[in-house]
């Protein structure tokens, strides 16, 4: 836009005055000149549908006036003086206002629809200074409230969730939607998906069996990852954040992780994840037990790592608000694709009572199933199994099996359970030279580095299984048929 154009535009109040006068933002002239060149002309809503929503107009009168432009226009209808003067035919604030002779003044007013745009996002800019101020607002008279409810820690939770949704303005799309759009959205991504090449729509784990059977990882799903110790649960989320965060595999937009660990630390992470991809034992890593051209092989996975879009957050004993917080403030200012929580027993409630950990795990499960459809991503949970598998003589896991909580099986869109039958198998060694040892010898061979992934709820999708293989010095999980065993 020119200089001249910029001088045709109606003139905020400045800074100074504002602060002396204290006047909302708002600017009634660009509100009223923009409303005159949709009237004039209709072609000047398709450059701001996408970035005005009725409550954005300060007036209540202009408010009106646009969502009945907005209507008339979305439906292929013509919107001018005329039709809109039907429509809000005995509108007691249309009338007040003047009626047709306001609709006569915001013609009069009007502006080129090359200038519709920028007019546009002046208004929505000013809108967010008011909601803005109200935020402050809020904020300041909260904090005066010295109740322990508003203590300082909820309050700035408080204000990072008002600010998360000014910024997506969740605070105006959310709430009842017409069936209509939803069924073109669906149809959206039901395009999306038959034009795809593979079997795979949602986010790719790069465990390509896998995906094969859950069709990848889905946004706004809980994904319940789930095994008894040793079965290896940080090893596979760890092997899927960095699958997905490893931007040197030619994707074509990056995708960022966000990894809360709350039982390790994230050194202890990254020497997993160097392990993983040098291809060297964790425990030599840590010990340092490697040979010149073993550490020039870490050196060199080390570069590789670094470019790693991936975040991990190693705070202890987080609760289910601190979580959601974090998450936000990474979604915010760098985009995030998935969220993955190592583990789900050792996020705290936000309640005050820890007397019910049932209830607690279920207000924490509810909370992460919230978290994904808020940021619209796939969150993935590690979770602990209940001894009494190891009382059973058949140790695959059931739905059952989940720790404390019901809660996990209900709100989880997929639960997949980790198995490895050479953990258990090798516990049970019948003395050597015997028939038996030989048979147990026959048997470990066939399991040996197999796991398994137990798909036991899948919301979109039949039950099954996959079967993996994995290399506990490398703690990798990879597609069984690209071993070389």
């Amino acid at each position: 836009m020119s200089n001249s154009d910029n001088n045709k535009l109606p003139k905020l109040i400045s800074n100074k005055n504002i602060s002396l006068m204290r006047e909302a933002p708002m600017n009634l002239g660009a509100e009223q000149a923009l409303l005159g060149a949709l009237l004039s002309n209709n072609h000047a809503f398709e450059k701001i549908e996408e970035i005005l929503e009725p409550e954005f107009f300060s007036s209540k009168i202009n408010r009106i006036i646009f969502e009945s432009i907005r209507k008339l226009v979305v439906n292929d209808q013509i919107a001018d003086i005329n039709t809109i003067k039907v429509q809000l035919d005995g509108n007691e604030e249309f009338i007040r206002n003047g009626g047709v002779s306001y609709l006569l003044k915001l013609c009069e007013n009007t502006i080129s629809i090359i200038n519709s745009k920028q007019y546009g996002e002046l208004i929505q800019d000013l809108f967010m200074r008011r909601k803005l101020i109200d935020l402050g607002t809020d904020l300041i008279n909260d904090s005066y409230i010295t109740e322990n409810d508003y203590n300082s820690r909820y309050l700035i939770e408080k204000t990072e969730q008002s600010l998360f949704n000014l910024t997506n303005k969740n605070d105006i799309t959310t709430g009842p939607r017409d069936f209509e759009d939803i069924m073109h959205k669906t149809l959206d991504i039901a395009e999306k998906a038959f034009k795809k090449s593979d079997e795979v729509v949602g986010l790719k784990t790069g465990l390509k069996d896998f995906d094969k059977k859950i069709g990848g990882l889905h946004k706004s799903d809980l994904v319940i990852i789930a095994g008894r110790p040793s079965m290896g649960k940080t090893a596979f989320a760890t092997n899927i954040a960095s699958n997905i965060s490893n931007k040197n595999e030619g994707a074509e937009i990056k995708k960022n992780v966000l990894f809360f660990s709350l039982e390790m630390s994230s050194e202890q992470l990254a020497t997993r994840l160097l392990g993983e991809l040098s291809e060297l034992s964790s425990e030599n890593i840590r010990t340092g037990n490697l040979s010149k051209s073993d550490f020039n092989k870490l050196l060199t996975s080390s570069d590789k790592l670094k470019k790693l879009n991936l975040y991990i957050d190693d705070t202890p004993a987080l609760t289910i608000s601190s979580i959601r917080t974090r998450a936000r403030r990474i979604k915010r200012k760098f985009g995030l694709d998935i969220l993955i929580v190592d583990y789900l027993q050792l996020v705290n409630g936000d309640s005050k009572s820890q007397d019910n950990r049932v209830q607690e795990i279920s207000d924490i499960t509810r909370g992460l199933k919230a978290i994904a459809k808020e940021l619209d991503i796939p969150v993935i949970a590690l979770s602990q199994l209940s001894r009494k598998v190891e009382d059973r003589e058949e140790k695959r896991p059931q739905l059952s099996d989940l720790r404390e909580s019901g809660a996990i099986e209900q709100d989880a869109d997929l639960v997949v359970f980790l198995y490895r039958e050479e953990y258990y198998l090798a516990r049970t060694e019948p003395p050597e030279g015997t028939d038996k040892h030989e048979m147990w010898t026959n048997k470990m061979e066939k399991v040996h580095n197999v796991a398994e992934a137990i798909i036991a709820k899948h919301r979109h999708g039949p039950i099954s299984k996959v079967k993996l293989h994995f290399n506990p010095s490398w703690t990798k999980f990879s597609d069984l048929a690209d071993s070389n065993f």
